[in-house]
């Protein structure tokens, strides 16, 4: 059985404009190759409506901090080229998945490890598994630029990386197989919808 860094990965944290579907006002992602994290990347975007009072709180970002970014149709290409051939992760990850399907119509998401799915599996003792209390647990955030904070993108992509390595490698007997850390067999054929693991 393969371990698990014989996969590549790719984080992902989305932040939303607060509206029902949301629609991502800032995207990062965090790219794990070999068990390794690699650097981040991120992109403010254009939503199509505006960023409601209850999202910006959360976040911080405002409707003028995007007035002039891209829309998102402009870095699809650059987004497309970040997950190409890479397992998805994030933390509850329904949210950010749903968002990238409706902004990237065509793409077949490969399969996805949610961090919030497997904490609650791997960590059955922890009070929460909220990406903030883990955070907090396991020093997520340590060494982290000031600049970097908690519900923007590029942070909580981060943190969201250091976690899923911090899960796959709880065990000390070498490293974890794929299976061992899905939990189960992936299955379901393309017109399924992509497993969480």
């Amino acid at each position: 059985m393969p371990d698990w860094t014989s996969l590549s990965y790719v984080v992902v944290d989305v932040e939303g404009n607060g509206q029902q579907p949301p629609d991502l006002v800032e995207l990062a992602v965090v790219p794990i190759v070999g068990g390794v994290i690699g650097s981040p990347s991120s992109w403010l975007v254009r939503p199509d409506t505006p960023i409601t009072p209850l999202a910006r709180r959360i976040h911080g970002i405002t409707n003028e901090h995007v007035a002039n970014a891209q829309v998102f149709a402009d870095i699809r290409a650059e987004v497309l080229c970040a997950l190409k051939g890479a397992v998805l992760v994030a933390h509850n990850a329904h949210v950010d998945v749903g968002v990238l399907q409706r902004k990237l119509g065509d793409w077949k998401c490969p399969g996805v490890f949610d961090t919030l799915k497997l904490a609650r599996r791997l960590l059955p003792g922890q009070a929460s598994c909220r990406l903030g209390s883990l955070t907090t647990a396991f020093k997520l955030a340590d060494g982290l630029p000031d600049d970097l904070t908690p519900h923007r993108a590029t942070y909580d992509a981060i943190v969201t990386a250091r976690l899923f390595v911090r899960l796959a490698t709880l065990r000390t007997a070498g490293p974890v197989s794929v299976e061992e850390l899905r939990g189960q067999e992936m299955r379901g054929g393309e017109d399924e919808t992509p497993p969480l693991f």
